[in-house]
């Protein structure tokens, strides 16, 4: 805001929008930190938040972190958090901090208490990004579900209650009425959408997709045999199991995964960011095995190890090429124009090279103009101004829109 460089390039316009996490959070911290430091921050929290909510929601419901519970965790670094959607995963790792207070102020009786509360924090996790909201909507009605059951209600008020409980969840729905229209979450349609199975059976396999494909399957060929395995030992057991509240709610969202578009209100890649947490949430139901307890521990333990490491490997040699390629801007003038090209193999491969929005840290470090920047009306208060930089003193110079350049 307080470049003139980037003002004659680019203009940010405040207004209340449900995908302002970062952002917000920018505004606290970029002051001391700079913008650069800030950003590191934030995105380092946000697999540490994640794996907090998912261990407090399983011990929430258990009473204990259960081994299953650790075979969740290497789900913070899912395929939508590696991709750069930092405002979603944040408001999930939210929501799931959330739905943990939500069980337990159940649990206390602190209903009222509950209502007047999470009123307010779901404006939050809405600012946050709306599908966090969502998710926390999902959860807590899954929930709701199973103690209005448990209260003794007859099975058609069930669903009546439940939703009446989680009313408070709903007053975000006055700012997207106030605002619709002004802008809303439009864009450009995209085609073919509804029901491309090919495509959400690849997102189920890209769950854990990061750089060596073999790894990435077999973590999920696992993590399925986990959950399958919990399936039979229920049915086994022909008890109600613990866990009833996070089966509903994995249930609902594996639907809503089959149901969704690939695009939602003018954003893409919406069916396959709620994947990793429907998995999730499933892993989380299953609880404490009846035998073999400790080595099941061992097994998620290994598991989390093997897929921490080759985490940090892969983004150490992302480390690599970053360095590599950002040497460029040592040669880039301050509030220049800069046509940024990034070449992409034939083909779809499985490693992705996570270059496509690196020319964007010549705004960042340079004050400069880049093409790199995508506008989708009402998905991001980010412009790019139609004026060209140097038309005051240079109009010769402008021959179109900086989207042009």
């Amino acid at each position: 805001g307080s470049s003139s460089l980037l003002a004659a390039y680019y203009a940010f316009d405040w207004h209340w929008i449900g995908n302002l996490g970062v952002d917000v959070l920018i505004q606290l911290l970029g002051p001391w930190l700079g913008v650069e430091a800030a950003t590191k921050a934030i995105v380092i929290a946000i697999p540490m938040l994640t794996a907090a909510g998912f261990l407090t929601v399983a011990r929430e419901v258990h009473g204990r972190i259960p081994p299953t519970a650790i075979f969740a965790l290497p789900l913070a670094y899912n395929y939508a958090f590696n991709w750069g959607f930092v405002n979603f995963a944040l408001s999930m790792a939210l929501a799931f901090l959330a739905f943990a207070l939500w069980l337990r102020m159940a649990r206390a009786g602190s209903l009222r208490l509950r209502a007047g509360l999470f009123a307010a924090l779901s404006l939050a996790l809405w600012t946050a990004h709306i599908f966090g909201w969502a998710m926390l909507w999902v959860l807590a009605f899954s929930a709701e579900l199973v103690r209005q059951w448990d209260g003794g209600r007859r099975w058609f008020a069930v669903p009546i209650m439940a939703g009446v409980t989680c009313l408070p969840l709903a007053l975000p729905l006055l700012p997207m009425v106030m605002t619709f229209g002004e802008g809303g979450a439009g864009g450009q349609p995209f085609g073919h959408t509804w029901f491309n199975w090919p495509l959400k059976e690849r997102w189920v396999m890209s769950i854990l997709r990061d750089r060596w494909e073999w790894l990435d399957i077999a973590s999920i060929t696992l993590l399925g045999l986990v959950v399958l395995g919990g399936l039979i030992a229920w049915g086994v057991r022909r008890r109600r199991p613990v866990g009833l509240p996070l089966i509903l709610a994995a249930t609902i969202m594996a639907a809503l995964f089959i149901l969704m578009p690939f695009a939602l209100l003018g954003s893409a890649y919406a069916d396959m960011r709620l994947a990793p947490f429907a998995l999730a949430t499933a892993l989380l139901a299953i609880g404490t095995p009846q035998r073999g307890a400790r080595w099941f521990g061992v097994i998620a333990l290994l598991f989390f190890g093997v897929r921490t490491v080759a985490t940090f490997w892969s983004v150490h040699s992302y480390d690599q090429s970053y360095r590599q390629e950002l040497s460029a801007l040592r040669y880039i003038p301050n509030g220049a124009r800069v046509l940024a090209l990034v070449g992409k193999p034939c083909g779809i491969p499985w490693a992705v090279q996570r270059l496509d929005h690196l020319p964007s840290m010549a705004i960042v470090r340079r004050q400069a103009f880049s093409n790199d920047q995508w506008q989708a009306s009402g998905a991001q208060l980010l412009t790019v101004q139609r004026q060209c930089a140097v038309a005051r003193h240079h109009p010769h110079q402008c021959m179109g829109t900086p989207q042009q350049f």
